[in-house]
């Protein structure tokens, strides 16, 4: 196996034990192995293994490493009998949302378990069925005596299984109205809110309870919250994953994002002593500066004593020593010069002053992310004359309302009209993408056309904003990577073919720079994705010439931001280019008011933007910096780390 989990569980805060990994991945095949060993266990016994199953994107990993194990190891399911947490209802199972062809495609068809040993909650009984249905669905999980290992996810809501708040410790399987920040979660799936069933049928929270073991996973940043509301909070109904506290042999799985808001996490200083490392010494200063409410210098002893941290100071005091460090530290990260101060001493700034002009390479996954999420920074490096290209790794496609489509198709037949160019053709596109999208399905995938117009909508939006901020035509690249295009949010695995994608333009263009999405929190892991073919990219890269010069830059903006602390490059912006950057996204209108995915947090993208910004520039300006409107912040990517 290859898994690192972190400290072990301090039990003082932590009220479930808990295992944090470094990625997620790590994490998925930890509790694969635990499933593969309780399955390898129950067969030298002649015995079945009862497993209660989840879906979502938290046990993909799992049931991906149990299929490897099946088909390289020789696993065999035969005597494995599984019970999954739920269904929307109504649902057929054909249907692309339906956990039945969820859990077929994940796991059991690429698997030797018995068909008549799985059971799903059936979304097409009759409503006057289900009172005895789900008698009926707890009475098979009785007779084969109860669930072994149950696997969790868990909402943000704090539901486990569709157990929303509210939800009683005693609870069966039974029909239940769903949360509508459950909804609003699950409308990509469902390609909007108003398609998303609004009831489901679930296992109970006493179900759950009744398993002999329980694992509960959570991957990523945005399920930190959450988690610490579980792990470290009390057992109240509002938040169902916390009756987890009263299992006896239930464990909580976690990767380093999604545990970030964890005392061992977020303070190690007051659970134990510390290796203090520059970062540490930073981050626990900045925290007790909003503890305490002051600046940097002006943090004493007592501060520092009286909030935990007299081992810091007792190693590196007194106080005003530790302070001036880290306010020089902090100081050295804002710079209005994002591509370096030519003729100017470099050594405490985070860019270089030479070469100059720079060429520079900006990686925006969607059409959008570049200016929602560094359109300052990227501003400033086009007035300051530096070579400045756009990447955009993904069309965009299916972030586009059908209404759009409908709308350009019409003006190109318009325009054919008026200027008398044969438009036949325009005429039927337009008829046939009509009929389509009015018998359409919700998620139902679009036609290749339809795709492609999609697309073309979010790529002259892209080229719009770029032209706004002066980066030239000729400098933009439309990578279209090929595991987006799938028509659906369901993305394919990462091939090589992307990856070279990306290694052929660094190998065009030889930037001095690289700008990358480091904004992991993106719900549907677009990011995520596009981020690690770029570090694959770079790592094919590593003995490129241009490559030994080359500074990689990970910025955030639309979904999160970097914390003060981590933050290496601060780029300030005042009112003027604010107004700047938030015109540059207006280009993207097919994003504005309410885009198609909006995700949990409901601002605009531009709101979300600006508010982040001036929140980092307010921080600063406590910390006894510079008062700025708003700042950018960045972290550097380091070679091998």
């Amino acid at each position: 196996m290859n898994y690192r989990a972190s400290e072990t569980r301090f039990s003082y805060y932590e009220n479930i034990p808990t295992k944090i990994f470094d990625e997620s991945i790590q994490g998925s095949r930890y509790v694969a192995q635990l499933i593969a060993d309780e399955i390898r266990r129950k067969q030298e016994q002649n015995d079945s293994l009862v497993l209660g199953l989840a879906t979502g994107s938290t046990p993909t990993d799992v049931y991906a490493e149990l299929i490897r194990m099946h088909q390289e190891e020789g696993l065999s399911f035969q005597n494995v009998i599984t019970f999954n947490l739920d269904e929307y209802y109504p649902m057929q199972p054909n249907s692309l949302q339906s956990y039945v062809r969820f859990m077929d495609e994940q796991l059991f068809n690429h698997v030797d378990i018995p068909e008549e040993q799985v059971h799903i909650p059936d979304g097409t009984i009759k409503e006057e069925e289900i009172e005895d249905y789900c008698k009926d669905y707890e009475q098979k999980i009785a007779e084969v005596g109860g669930i072994d290992i149950q696997l969790l996810g868990i909402g943000r809501t704090g539901h486990i299984g569709f157990n929303e708040p509210g939800s009683r410790p005693d609870s069966k399987t039974r029909l239940i109205t769903l949360d509508k920040i459950t909804r609003k979660d699950a409308a990509s799936d469902f390609f909007g809110e108003e398609y998303v069933p609004r009831r489901a049928i679930t296992m109970g929270v006493g179900t759950i309870l009744d398993s002999d073991r329980i694992i509960m996973m959570a991957w990523g940043e945005g399920k930190a919250p959450i988690i610490k509301e579980t792990v470290e909070g009390e057992v109240r109904e509002s938040v169902p994953a916390t009756y987890l506290q009263k299992h006896d042999n239930a464990e909580v799985v976690l990767d380093t994002a999604s545990a970030d808001e964890l005392i061992c996490k977020k303070t190690p200083w007051l659970l134990r002593s510390c290796d203090w490392d520059d970062q540490l010494i930073r981050k626990a200063v900045v925290w007790l500066c909003q503890k305490v409410d002051k600046p940097v210098l002006k943090l004493t002893d007592e501060d520092y004593n009286e909030h935990g941290m007299g081992d810091l100071l007792t190693q590196y005091g007194p106080a005003y020593d530790i302070n001036l460090k880290v306010f020089n530290e902090l100081q050295h990260t804002i710079t209005g010069w994002p591509g370096g101060k030519p003729n100017a001493e470099d050594k405490n700034r985070p860019e270089r002053a030479e070469p100059f002009p720079k060429r520079a390479i900006v990686f925006s996954p969607h059409p959008d992310d570049d200016v929602i999420s560094m359109g300052g920074t990227l501003i400033r490096l086009v007035e300051h004359d530096h070579e400045v290209h756009v990447a955009y790794q993904t069309s965009g496609n299916i972030a586009v309302f059908d209404d759009d489509v409908v709308r350009f198709v019409d003006f190109v037949s318009d325009y054919n009209d008026t200027f008398s160019i044969e438009q036949d053709e325009a005429n039927n596109m337009l008829k046939e993408i009509k009929q389509f999208l009015n018998d359409k399905e919700p998620g139902q995938v679009d036609t290749d056309e339809i795709k492609e117009i999609k697309g073309l909508i979010r790529r002259g939006e892209a080229k719009a904003a770029a032209r706004y901020c002066g980066v030239p035509e000729d400098q933009l690249h439309f990578l279209d990577m090929p595991f987006y295009e799938t028509g659906r949010v369901k993305k394919k695995p990462l091939s090589q073919d992307d990856v070279d994608i990306i290694v052929d333009l660094l190998r065009e263009v030889q930037p001095h720079q690289v700008y990358a999405a480091g904004d992991l929190s993106d719900p549907h892991g677009t990011h995520r994705v596009c981020l690690k073919a770029i570090f694959s990219a770079l790592e094919e890269c590593l003995d490129d010439d241009w490559y030994q010069d080359c500074y990689v830059w990970l910025y955030r903006g639309a979904w999160q931001e970097w914390e003060i602390n981590e933050i290496e490059m601060a780029v300030p912006l005042s009112p003027e280019e604010l107004a700047k950057k938030r015109r540059a996204i207006f280009k993207h209108q097919s994003q504005k008011d309410r885009p198609l995915f909006p995700g949990p947090d409901e601002r605009e993208f531009w709101q979300r933007s600006e508010q982040r910004n001036r929140g980092t520039a307010k921080l600063y300006d406590k910390l006894g910096f510079a008062e700025y409107e708003a700042i950018e912040g960045f972290v550097q990517y380091r070679k091998n780390q």
